[in-house]
């Protein structure tokens, strides 16, 4: 049950394309790195890793937005900040991260448990990579189910890194396993909207912020170090995801080339177009909106 294609992108840089069933799902994803990371048995040309390989790049994983266009965009591909681009495309008919509709995503939980097994167990033996540096994005509908359930549930088995929540934001849907929590003392969480931002979203996205701001407390932090973990920003003048003030595509791009400026240790926090987005969670929670643009 498996379907590959191998496309030449860039000089000595290879982007794989696969389906693969688990847990019952069909997960279709893509895998952008230096072919000789890739594993002899991944069928790349030029691919030379033994399975199970620790390599020295790490991964940035991004669930799209529902109907998948950023998973055929693939803003993150390649490799940036020493992070391999990945993107997974939703196992669901609507190409919906975690199902359902709107806010209420029906399936969270088995999506969720289906991406993590996906870099845990089905990457190793196609590319290798360093698994102690796995960092999440998320596009809307994607944001919304690794807010409402991918952190809470897997995030302990993804320590000292973190997650960026573009456009979409939910509190958490299910409780917190031990490992999760205990993650929350070391896991980066950037929530990134505009002004114009969709009704939903205004109303969920805030209630996810003071949400995570108390696991974080949970776990043990301290408002300051809260702080230094745990930012928000939705100063853009745009509509939804339009966060160059531009559009959608494009603004998921803008954030997508900035990840580094954003999430990894010593980020200035300034995006090109936007400024400073750092701005930590404590004392900000009540984000100031103005009317969703038309989408």
């Amino acid at each position: 049950m498996v379907e590959m294609a191998v496309v030449n992108k860039k000089p000595h840089k290879r982007r794989r394309r696969k389906l693969k069933v688990i847990n019952g799902l069909s997960i279709r994803y893509k895998v952008s790195a230096p072919a000789n990371q890739f594993t002899a048995a991944s069928g790349v040309k030029g691919g030379t890793a033994a399975p199970g390989t620790a390599g020295d790049i790490g991964m940035n994983v991004l669930l799209h937005g529902d109907g998948g266009q950023s998973f055929f965009d693939f803003p993150n591909e390649g490799v940036n900040a020493n992070l391999m681009g990945v993107a997974v495309l939703a196992p669901d008919p609507n190409l919906f991260w975690g199902g359902g509709k709107g806010l209420d995503r029906t399936e969270g939980s088995a999506h969720s448990q289906a991406v993590a097994d996906l870099v845990t167990k089905e990457l190793p033996n196609v590319v290798a990579f360093n698994q102690s540096q796995v960092f999440f994005t998320g596009v809307s509908g994607g944001s919304l189910t690794l807010s409402g359930f991918f952190i809470p549930e897997q995030m302990g088995k993804f320590p000292n890194t973190g997650v960026l929540l573009n456009c979409g934001a939910l509190a958490p849907q299910v409780d917190f396993t031990a490992g999760a929590q205990k993650a929350m003392a070391n896991t980066r969480i950037h929530f990134q909207s505009t002004t114009n931002e969709l009704p939903d979203i205004q109303k969920s996205l805030p209630q996810s912020v003071k949400a995570y701001e108390k696991a974080g407390a949970g776990a043990g932090l301290g408002n300051r170090q809260i702080n230094a973990l745990q930012t928000v920003n939705n100063s853009p003048n745009g509509g939804h995801c339009a966060f160059d003030e531009q559009g959608f595509v494009s603004g998921v791009q803008l954030m997508a080339n900035n990840f580094r400026n954003i999430m990894l240790p010593g980020a200035s926090g300034q995006v090109n177009g936007i400024g400073d987005v750092d701005t930590g969670v404590v004392g900000n929670e009540n984000l100031k909106f103005a009317k969703a643009a038309n989408q």
